[in-house]
């Protein structure tokens, strides 16, 4: 293993499953493989350390996870640099240095945030109010594209409500979430917070176990179907926070390049691997061939390569899997005849899973491209005559987890955004989250809301108490 980082150092485990680095292949760490047999003994020290932990006034949970966040913040270099290799995201723009910030962000926050009792009715005859208890045991499966991030989005409000934790990181990127959970447990109470690092069949075991209260799962929709499935005997409580296919639409007479680089960055962000965001444009037709040139012009300037190199902004796909998915559906694309403006190959001159920022044209409703969530550096363009038709274009499919409109008539863009079916929907711009602000999908994106007080309810069970 030629790694100088120590936080994959120190989570790296003699014979464990090599991890590679995503731009390069090159062995970055081994990561331990965890059977399902290892997950009863993390459940039986999570059941022992809970009680205490939910015991505690939430002012010292909170007090622990704000020293949580002090700890990431004392290794942010090196775990940042830890998740641009495992992962590939650059280390600049919206990239790895922001996917850390955001870690201590969420602990920050939800540290201070408390959900306290909601009087129902208050008269002679009744009293009542509504309280939140812990759930218990939760159990966080979470996703390759942003590890550190989107597992603390899990923790961070699980562990403020007084329950204890199990993680399980993705197979792509064990390292990064099993060396941030290390920095945790360096303040948090010994087995309030756990990690088993394994394949489908651990995963499988911890979604469908009847000691969890609550699974949080963000990844593709297959998968969540099949979590609800197995946890269905248990009545187990989920979050689901699925696949997307995010739909923008450009009002005629936006001036394009105001908003240029939201636009660009909406898509590409991240290289395109994450599950909100703008995956098909719908452009007028006044304005189709100035934002084809626009994004292109911009795709084809944006430099793109290793993540740990400090000039890149855009990185390789994170494994040999999501690649093949991008190569398919660009030649599909090319196949049917659309116009690939801009990129539309592999870059193996960059790296084992590179492939160029892509701009396709005349993509239309019902190509693989544009009905099938692309997940890489790929953004169809689709020709609308009238905002209507943009309109039902957008809500067809039954991927629902954001949207965006984009326009510089203020009343209009609302009026568009309360028509749209997405969970979230924007206002020029796409993909902008806030720790304080609900997040989730509908549809075929899922259900559950994280983030702010209705994060730390979902990660509690609702109790009446009535009186008089």
């Amino acid at each position: 293993m030629r790694t100088m980082n120590p936080l994959l150092q120190r989570v790296s485990v003699d014979g464990g499953r090599p991890i590679p680095d995503a731009a390069t292949g090159e062995t970055i760490g081994y990561a331990p493989e965890h059977v399902v047999n290892d997950l009863e003994a993390l459940i039986t020290r999570a059941r022992i350390a809970q009680p205490a932990w939910a015991a505690l006034p939430a002012s010292e949970r909170g007090a622990l996870l704000h020293a949580a966040a002090e700890r990431v913040a004392l290794v942010a270099d090196e775990l940042a640099d830890a998740v641009s290799r495992e992962q590939g995201k650059p280390l600049n723009g919206i990239g790895a240095r922001v996917e850390v910030g955001a870690v201590q962000g969420w602990l920050h926050v939800n540290a201070d945030l408390e959900v306290a009792p909601e009087v129902l009715v208050d008269d002679a005859e009744n009293y009542s109010e509504l309280i939140y208890k812990q759930v218990g045991l939760v159990g966080a499966v979470g996703p390759w594209n942003w590890p550190l991030m989107i597992t603390i989005w899990q923790i961070a409000p699980a562990l403020k409500m007084g329950n204890a934790v199990i993680v399980k990181p993705s197979e792509y990127t064990p390292l990064s979430v099993l060396a941030l959970v290390s920095i945790l447990n360096e303040v948090l109470p010994e087995g309030v917070l756990q990690v088993i690092s394994g394949g489908r069949a651990v995963g499988a075991a911890l979604t469908s176990h009847p000691a969890f209260g609550k699974i949080m799962f963000t990844g593709s929709t297959a998968t969540g179907k099949a979590i609800a499935a197995a946890s269905a005997q248990n009545l187990t409580r989920l979050t689901l926070e699925l696949g997307g296919n995010d739909a923008g639409i450009v009002l005629p007479g936006t001036d394009i390049d105001a908003h240029l680089d939201a636009l660009f960055w909406g898509a590409f962000i991240n290289t395109g691997q994450t599950c909100a965001a703008l995956k098909r444009l719908y452009v007028h037709e006044s304005q189709y061939e100035q934002v084809l040139d626009a994004l292109a012009r911009k795709a084809a300037a944006t430099p793109m390569g290793r993540g740990v190199d400090e000039s890149n902004e855009l990185g390789p796909l994170q494994n040999a899997m999501q690649f093949d998915i991008v190569a398919r559906l660009v030649d599909d694309a090319r196949a049917r005849g659309r116009r690939i403006v801009t990129g539309g190959s592999p870059a193996p001159h960059l790296g084992r899973t590179f492939f160029e920022a892509t701009i396709v044209g005349d993509a239309v409703d019902g190509d693989p491209i544009v009905d099938e969530e692309q997940f890489g550096p790929v953004l169809p363009v689709i020709r609308y005559d009238t905002v209507e038709s943009a309109i039902a274009s957008a809500n067809r499919l039954d991927a629902a987890l954001g949207a965006s409109v984009w326009g510089d008539d203020p009343a209009q863009t609302r009026e568009v955004a309360l028509r749209l079916e997405a969970g979230t929907v924007w206002i020029n711009k796409h993909g902008g989250i806030h720790p304080m602000v609900p997040f989730g999908g509908i549809k075929g994106s899922g259900y559950g809301m994280e983030f702010g007080f209705e994060g730390l309810k979902s990660v509690a069970v609702p109790v009446v108490i009535t009186s008089r």
